[in-house]
């Protein structure tokens, strides 16, 4: 009984010892083995054995893509004005190996390899490019750091200027120039709305002037059409009262043809009917001669029954 307790006992230790040398890598990581002080190999992710008292995890190593934020710089531009500037690295491991061995504290010499960079390549810019040229420093930052850290294992994916702050006495100028540029431009605004209003109402006179004058002369046209209209009219009235005298005088005159009137009657009712049409607008009337013998014996009987 003793000898079989003793051997489920051992049986477990040995057990207890294959586990603790089970070692599972998880996904997006990579640990860094060495054997007997020396680099042995690079385990990826799944399960892996150790060997006890050879093998150790020297380094566990992150694969996945990291951010390191920086704490603002100082840097002097080429014009002499200190600004702070804080800057962020995305970067991944591409070798474990490399990281590990390659530099002591990668982190660290990273963000000294960048504020180096950047002091350097800000101190052949002046403020007004520092300023507008951010594209610019990212790229040239971002091939001077990626070329230097190949060596550690890095693999810098992109760079950029996070803050930029000139000093206080830079900042106030700049936010006075700023606000003379929008004044200047809120009064550029207005006057171009002013003349474009004024060119609108002189177009609008315009259009109305000749509107006023394309109505008076349409007007102008249809009163003398109306006075036209009123001319015809009254010819044609003048005319048509004319034939209907002569018209009544002819018919007049054939009537008392018909009753059997001697010469003279018919000659006097010429007279008369020449007396009516006298009382009109004529202004000068022809008598035959016949009729003024008629007239003058008329005024013959008319002075002897005197």
């Amino acid at each position: 009984m003793p000898a079989l307790f003793e051997v489920i006992l051992i049986i477990i230790i040995v057990l207890l010892v294959l586990v603790s040398c089970l070692r599972i890598v998880p996904q997006g990581s990579a640990f860094v083995i060495e054997r007997f002080g020396r680099y042995c190999a690079t385990w990826q992710p799944g399960i892996h054995f150790m060997i006890p008292l050879a093998d150790r995890v020297a380094r566990r190593v992150l694969l996945k893509e990291q951010v390191a934020d920086f704490a603002p710089q100082p840097v002097i531009t080429k014009d002499n004005v200190t600004m702070m500037i804080d800057s962020v690295v995305y970067f991944l491991i591409f070798d474990p190996k490399l990281y590990a061995y390659g530099v002591e504290n990668p982190i660290m010499a990273m963000e000294n390899l960048t504020a180096t960079t950047l002091r350097n390549i800000i101190g052949d810019m002046e403020l007004d490019a520092t300023l507008t040229s951010r594209e610019a420093i990212n790229s040239r930052m971002l091939a001077t750091i990626d070329a230097a850290t190949d060596p550690w294992g890095i693999k810098v994916t992109r760079v950029e200027l996070k803050n930029i702050q000139p000093p206080a006495a830079i900042r106030e100028s700049m936010e006075k120039q700023m606000k003379a540029e929008r004044e200047k431009r809120a009064a550029i605004l207005t006057a171009e709305g002013q003349k474009q209003s004024m060119i609108l109402e002189a177009e609008g006179r315009k259009e109305s002037a000749v509107l006023n004058a394309e109505a008076a002369k349409q007007a102008t046209i249809l009163a003398a059409e109306a006075e036209k209209e009123k001319k015809i009219r009254e010819a044609e009235g003048q005319a048509e009262a004319i034939r209907q005298v002569q018209k009544a005088t002819a018919d007049g005159l054939r009537m008392i043809k018909e009753a059997g009137a001697d010469e003279a009657v018919v000659k006097l009712k010429s007279l008369e009917a020449f007396e009516k049409a006298a009382q009109g607008q004529a202004t000068k009337i022809i008598i035959p001669s016949d009729i003024q013998s008629i007239v003058g014996l008329l005024q013959g009987v008319k002075e002897a029954s005197k």
